[in-house]
């Protein structure tokens, strides 16, 4: 028996809410049209602060690179309240980019609309969106903060499924980390 359970705003095969105008790292601004030429889209919510978000950056970096030749696109979204958390302000996050060489977009979710459309409860809650912006896995990037002792990729299981046009074997898998600060 499950101690308790979670309510998301929309179903895995249900599209996934657009979002608009937020400012990346790069000092452009993002749309979730802005990746229409890419076959899947990974939104990973995640924070500066959080210190699974840091020792995941190798991985991420790593996901970005294997994927990207074959159409995938990871964008970093940042929903943490940066009037808590100074590090979590567009400013601070350009830095921590830099710092740890992100090789994909980094948006800046200020008012906090999109986290709270997703449904996103940690900072490092992945959504992997299919080319018609389905809701095709959510949860986990994989098994363990410690690399050395994943024995479940989820999010590259789920990538690989969709690559594959077949049914994601587990679309929905717990998150872990730190909880996104909300207003």
């Amino acid at each position: 028996m499950a101690l308790f359970s979670i309510t998301y705003p929309f179903k895995i095969g249900e599209k996934a809410p657009p979002f608009t105008d937020l400012p990346g790292i790069d000092g452009k601004r993002y749309s979730l049209s802005t990746f229409d030429d890419k076959q899947i889209v990974i939104l990973l919510f995640m924070a500066n602060r959080c210190p699974t978000a840091r020792v995941y950056t190798e991985r991420l970096r790593s996901i970005q690179n294997e994927y990207d030749s074959k159409g995938v696109q990871l964008v970093g979204v940042n929903s943490d309240n940066q009037y808590f958390f100074s590090t979590e302000a567009l400013s601070q996050m350009i830095g921590i980019a830099d710092e740890r060489d992100f090789n994909f977009p980094y948006l800046k979710d200020e008012d906090q609309s999109v986290a709270k459309s997703y449904g996103a409860l940690v900072t490092l809650h992945a959504f992997v969106l299919d080319n018609k912006r389905r809701l095709r896995y959510r949860g986990r990037v994989d098994d363990s903060r410690d690399s050395s002792k994943v024995t479940i990729s989820d999010l590259r299981n789920a990538l690989d499924d969709l690559l594959e046009s077949k049914e994601v074997r587990t679309p929905e898998t717990r998150p872990f980390a730190c909880s996104i600060e909300y207003f």
